[in-house]
């Protein structure tokens, strides 16, 4: 019973935040490219899978992730009780661990095209290097926006079977969606990463992070609704899209206080109510084409 409550916490499946962030942009891309003149099963089916995928995928990065920067959660007091910096849990499990669930990812990709099960198995080396990112970088949240906005193409592709131009626009408004979140994320532990040297937006930012994130939400707003209109979606889903915008520029930034570790969760957390709100816009969308 002890290592099934040390998994849960290992994989932080107490935590959906973290799956549902990558759940969503395979949601819309799906969602974007299906044809709801046809059955709805396999959209349902599709849909299941990639929520299956990306609990898999998010449990096994968690794990990846704690391995390689054990060293550096012994050091910040948000992470230094994790099961690996603990020592509860070996490394040698832990991959193990981890390779089970890469397993189970694998038969949830099976059933999806070839050409999409080809795109996937290409992401996996940017999807398991991205801890590495803040030993070199000041934009570790770029790459992991380009890693975990990756199931929009896959979403686009699974009906598709091919891509194009419009899947490419909303992919780099999730990028942006990604890169302000995550900012938002990191400033939780700024003060640690600083001293042991990491790097992060967080810290490059730091003396103006409202303008950042400004920046970054106002770009996911522009790219969504010229998508929209490479999509030749109605009226409604312009008007609708008020809702996140309103959400992400005024919700969002009033709530965020950089100085203030659970005001920066909160406003992190609130991204996943986001992804639900235009999930729904782009299904209504669908529906009135």
């Amino acid at each position: 019973m002890n290592q099934i409550k040390l998994f849960i916490e290992l994989t932080r499946l107490k935590k959906p935040i973290g799956f549902m962030l990558l759940f969503w942009p395979c949601a819309w891309g799906l969602t974007l490219a299906y044809d709801f003149k046809d059955s709805l099963n396999l959209y349902f089916f599709y849909l299941f899978l990639f929520f299956l995928g990306s609990v898999l995928m998010r449990s096994a990065g968690c794990i990846v992730n704690d391995i390689l920067d054990k060293e550096f959660d012994t050091k910040v007091f948000r992470t230094k009780n994790r099961p690996i910096a603990s020592g509860k849990i070996s490394i040698k499990l832990a991959i193990i661990y981890s390779a089970g669930l890469c397993f189970l990812a694998l038969l949830v990709l099976l059933n999806f095209n070839p050409f999409t099960i080809i795109l996937a198995l290409s992401s996996m080396p940017l999807a398991f290097s991205y801890p590495l990112m803040k030993r070199y970088t000041y934009w570790p949240q770029l790459f992991l926006g380009v890693t975990f906005n990756y199931g929009l193409i896959l979403g686009w592709t699974s009906t598709k079977g091919s891509i194009d131009f419009t899947p490419i626009l909303f992919y780099l408004g999730a990028i942006f969606w990604t890169l302000g979140y995550d900012t938002v994320y990191g400033y939780q532990d700024i003060k640690d990463d600083e001293i042991i040297g990491l790097k992060s937006t967080s810290i490059k930012f730091k003396e103006e992070p409202k303008k950042f994130l400004f920046f970054c939400y106002t770009s996911l707003i522009i790219l969504f609704l010229i998508g929209g209109y490479f999509m030749k979606f109605n009226y409604i889903y312009f008007l609708l899209f008020v809702i996140p915008s309103f959400h992400l520029l005024f919700f969002q930034l009033k709530i965020f206080n950089f100085k203030n570790p659970s005001s920066c969760l909160r406003a992190f957390k609130s991204n996943n109510f986001l992804g639900l709100i235009i999930f729904l816009n782009i299904l209504v969308a669908k529906y009135l084409i």
